[in-house]
């Protein structure tokens, strides 16, 4: 299925919830196209029989009791439901079928999750998947991975691009930035930020810099001074913006940066 057909799907989705509500949904679930990989459901009144799951095969068709092979690809679920309805009618099984499709998963679209997550790959996308809904179909981030998601892909016709603060969408209510994502997007998962720490620290190495973190909570991370250091004469380097590293004294209560580096000295008694 195209990238194009699905946007305007999930957008007819958007729109009906924003604007008309239950009705609007429901007209633009029954002018949504099958598609090579759709799974749907299909029953008929009265008849609990004649229930059937179904995956739409590459030539468009499925298996349908009674009727056999049924070929709905690119039909709206409504044109679907009226040639099944059809069939079971001329076919003398039924005299007045009503039938019934539900767009059960979209297996003709994919979206890709990539970098610091669980499990890396491509996935289907159900009926409007949302940004949170595919990194927990990739697992979730991992350990390493950062707070923040990129999502590309196209709107329109156009390159799209979106960073996206996944914790905020929870912690400041910002639910709106959790949007649907479409056919062919892909979102991303960097490394998260770290800083480093050696000389007299008792663990000395990389560390993930947590939001809001200090000199004094980085230097807690490392399991503080060695019996030989002291967190009076820390030395803090820095890059600045040409890319020249400062050497820095900070207070304990200065905020870290990506890349930081932070030095314990030795105590001078």
């Amino acid at each position: 299925m195209s990238c194009n057909r699905l946007t305007r799907y999930i957008s007819a989705l958007l729109i009906g919830f924003l604007f008309w509500g239950q009705a609007a949904v429901a007209q633009a679930v029954q002018d949504y196209r099958l598609g090579a990989g759709d799974n749907i459901r299909v029953q008929v009144f009265q008849n609990p029989d004649l229930t059937v799951e179904a995956r739409v095969s590459e030539n468009g068709s499925i298996t349908y009791p009674l009727i056999g092979s049924v070929e709905v690809g690119s039909l709206t679920i409504s044109a679907a439901e009226k040639k099944i309805a059809d069939a079971l009618r001329t076919g003398g099984f039924l005299q007045k079928p009503q039938v019934n499709i539900v767009l059960t998963q979209i297996r003709g679209s994919q979206v890709s999750v990539l970098g610091q997550v669980n499990r890396p790959g491509r996935f289907a996308l159900e009926t409007n998947t949302r940004v949170t809904d595919a990194l927990a179909m990739a697992g979730g981030a991992t350990v390493t991975g950062d707070d923040i998601v990129i999502l590309t892909g196209t709107r329109a016709g156009r390159p799209f691009r979106k960073v996206i603060d996944v914790p905020a969408l929870f912690l400041d209510g910002r639910s709106e930035e959790d949007i649907a994502v479409s056919a062919g997007d892909t979102l991303y998962v960097h490394r998260a930020p770290v800083f480093y720490i050696y000389g007299e620290a008792q663990r000395n190495g990389p560390y993930r810099i947590e939001r809001g973190m200090t000199v004094m909570q980085g230097l807690a991370t490392g399991g503080g001074p060695t019996t030989r250091g002291t967190e009076s004469r820390l030395r803090l380097y820095r890059k600045d913006a040409s890319g020249l590293v400062q050497q820095i004294t900070p207070a304990l209560t200065d905020p870290l940066m990506p890349n930081d580096v932070i030095f314990v000295r030795e105590s001078l008694f």
